[in-house]
């Protein structure tokens, strides 16, 4: 049975129990207090088993050193590799413990390998020269295309990473170095034909001639110049290198092909002894015995022969005469 004493002892257990539990939660609110005013959870960072420094922020500093591999895209760094990973232990430390996260950093990092992003342009599988933007090495192929480049079949790009930074070359310097000129079939003095002579004279074409480009004009019609034996036979005009060139007048391709100084050239009969030229092409766009049309396109502006810089060279010629273009155009 139950008894009187039976019960007073139950008492004075759970009396003896509810202290404990009273002093035990006590004493864990003292301890949690105690932590709060004194330590504070902080991450010890490690680096190959050593404790190198603590940050309140472990997310915060690991950004930040993902940050430092991803490298820098402006300064053509691809990304950063580092030598270890630090690891982070939760802990207790006291308040006035330093946090060091710019040493923790330092640290982690002066150990890291910067790789650089370049494009090799090649010649038949060979580097060649080096160019910071793929975009840039994609204007180079395209230039040695539309100069009509030998080799612009053999040019490729290759993406590369090194830790050394390669000399960059421009764009215009990267085609002169690789541009290979075609091998051509030389048009034996269909060029010139039969000269007899030179005219500033102003003769009846019978037919009238419009601007075969748009462009600057920099040599005119007869100028006498360092850079030819005799009087210029014809009309120089600037344009950068693939402007159109159309047809002065309507008439017959008798010529489209090389021809020494001229480079590429076309040359065009309009019957009644009237003859046009266009030399220095880097682009034949009409062949030898096709029909064109006043204002046609038929080639594109180059340095083809013997030239200084890209331009159409172009002379009106009647019965073997040349004559000043500019009595007819511009």
């Amino acid at each position: 049975m139950f008894t009187i004493s039976s019960f007073k002892k139950v008492a004075m257990f759970l009396r003896t129990s509810i202290k404990i539990i009273v002093l035990t939660i006590i004493s864990a609110i003292l301890i949690i207090v105690a932590i709060v005013l004194f330590y504070k959870p902080t991450y010890a960072v490690s680096l190959n088993g050593k404790i190198i420094g603590y940050t309140a922020n472990k997310s915060e500093l690991q950004n930040r050193i993902n940050e430092y591999m991803e490298g820098e895209e402006e300064n053509g760094i691809a990304f950063r590799q580092i030598d270890s990973v630090p690891e982070y232990t939760l802990c207790l430390l006291k308040k006035d413990v330093t946090l060091n996260d710019d040493e923790i950093y330092a640290k982690v990092t002066e150990s890291g390998t910067q790789y650089y992003k370049y494009y090799a342009i090649t010649d038949n599988k060979q580097e060649k020269v080096y160019v910071k933007t793929f975009k840039e090495a994609e204007e180079v192929i395209e230039k040695l295309k539309d100069k009509g480049s030998a080799n612009k079949n053999d040019i490729g790009i290759v993406e590369k990473y090194d830790t050394n930074i390669k000399e960059f070359t421009s764009v215009e310097k990267c085609v002169s170095k690789l541009y290979e000129a075609p091998k051509v079939v030389y048009v034996a003095s269909a060029s010139s034909g039969y000269v007899s002579g030179m005219s500033n004279q102003k003769v009846s074409l019978g037919i009238s001639l419009t601007r075969p480009v748009s462009g600057v004009i920099t040599s005119r019609f007869g100028n006498k110049e360092s850079i030819r034996s005799s009087a210029h036979r014809g009309l120089d005009i600037a344009a950068s290198t693939g402007t159109p060139i159309y047809a002065a007048a309507g008439g017959t391709v008798t010529v489209a092909g090389y021809s020494g100084s001229y480079g590429y050239m076309i040359k065009i009969s309009h019957g009644n002894g009237v003859e046009t030229l266009y030399a220095h092409c880097s682009k034949l766009i009409a062949t030898q015995g096709q029909t064109v049309k006043q204002g046609q396109l038929i080639a594109k502006v180059g340095t083809s022969g013997n030239v200084t810089g890209p331009h159409l060279h172009f002379e009106v010629r009647k019965n073997g005469v040349i004559y000043n273009p500019q009595n007819y155009v511009y």
